[in-house]
């Protein structure tokens, strides 16, 4: 498979999704997989993903997982995957931690303490850079750092990041996605952390993020995978598939997470996945092929999408038992190029979302 120059990719975005003629599995050697939306949900796993991931493995793909969340290490992380079924090691597991830790250590004298909004995975990190986790903003830091810190993380804890902020202390962040997925439903993440520290200094300061989909994060993983012909998995469309956009390489949005079908077909160009699957089986499959028909139309699987008074339209001949996915997969090169030819703007999905009940 190429990178960036694949089949759907125009300068600064791709036009429809790719095809590939052999399973994802085989046609990439290793795996980037997002795990919040992906691989479990709260603590329980995603649907089918400790099968298809057993399958992947068993294949010779190398399974890495790759996280924004920065509350536990990569240990707890891999000991709760092989609680699910999916057996991994620390050494397996990369997250925003390590990442955001790497970036200050390159950025403050050795030894430098670094006051901790977060939970135990932060402090492992930094500690692994040599710099010294401290509680409160009084302890002369040398940069303040917000992570993801758990449902149980009070309110005096943003206070001290805000204290430390407004005195000029360097602010970095894990990461800034608002939402992470449990098993209850979408609840706030470190963004909506990071952004009651920006509201409560007053919005005159912005922290250096270190997350998806920013290339610190990218570096990290390279780093320590050491993948050649990386796929990233993803459920999100502004850190998965952005970073994987941002890092030059493909990527899987599966829809298991916080991404539907509407907010698929708005996507901006840095946001349009190489791939779409219903979940982790995507990786044990190749992916159909998507092709420009007459008159602006896309077809898929015996569907065709296209775009009619600003309204997307989806008709066609699928045989019995078509893949609802082949739809949304026409759909999408309908949506991308009319909104790329047309300068922005989404095409009108009310209708197909509602006749695919989606």
């Amino acid at each position: 498979m190429t990178v960036r120059n694949g089949q759907g990719q125009r300068d600064g975005g791709r036009a429809h999704p790719g095809g590939s003629a052999v399973a994802l599995c085989e046609a990439y050697d290793t795996a980037l997989l997002d795990l919040d939306g992906v691989v479990y949900a709260g603590g329980e796993a995603v649907p089918h993903a400790v099968e298809a991931l057993g399958v992947a493995r068993a294949g010779g793909m190398h399974l890495a997982y790759v996280t924004n969340n920065a509350l536990r290490t990569p240990g707890e992380v891999a000991e709760h995957l092989t609680d699910l079924g999916v057996p991994a090691e620390a050494g397996d597991v990369v997250t925003s931690a390590q990442a955001v830790a790497r970036m200050i250590a390159d950025e403050v004298p050795a030894g430098s303490r670094v006051l901790v909004i977060g939970g135990e995975g932060l402090r492992v990190a930094l500690r692994e850079r040599g710099l010294v986790p401290v509680e409160s903003a009084d302890y002369d830091p040398a940069a303040v750092v917000q992570g993801y810190g758990g449902p149980e993380m009070g309110w005096g804890r943003f206070a001290e990041a805000a204290y430390a902020v407004e005195r000029g202390v360097p602010w970095y962040a894990s990461n800034t996605d608002l939402t992470i997925p449990g098993a209850r439903g979408i609840g706030p993440g470190n963004g909506a952390a990071v952004e009651v520290v920006r509201i409560a200094t007053g919005g005159r300061y912005e922290p250096k993020v270190a997350g998806k989909p920013q290339p610190p994060m990218h570096r990290e993983t390279v780093l320590r995978t050491g993948a050649r012909r990386p796929l990233v998995v993803g459920d999100r469309l502004d850190t998965d598939i952005e970073g994987a956009f941002n890092g030059g390489v493909d990527s899987l949005l599966v829809l298991t997470g916080v991404t539907d079908v509407a907010q698929l077909l708005a996507a901006v160009p840095e946001h349009r996945p190489t791939y779409v699957a219903a979940d982790l089986r995507g990786l044990l499959v190749g992916q159909p092929e998507v092709v420009a028909g007459g008159g602006g139309g896309y077809v898929c699987g015996g569907w065709r999408a296209s775009v009619s008074g600003g309204e997307l339209v989806l008709d066609g001949t699928p045989g019995e038992g078509a893949d609802v996915l082949d739809a949304v997969r026409a759909l999408c090169g309908a949506a991308w190029s009319e909104a790329d030819r047309a300068g922005g703007g989404v095409p009108d999905a009310g209708k197909v979302l509602a006749q695919l009940g989606a």
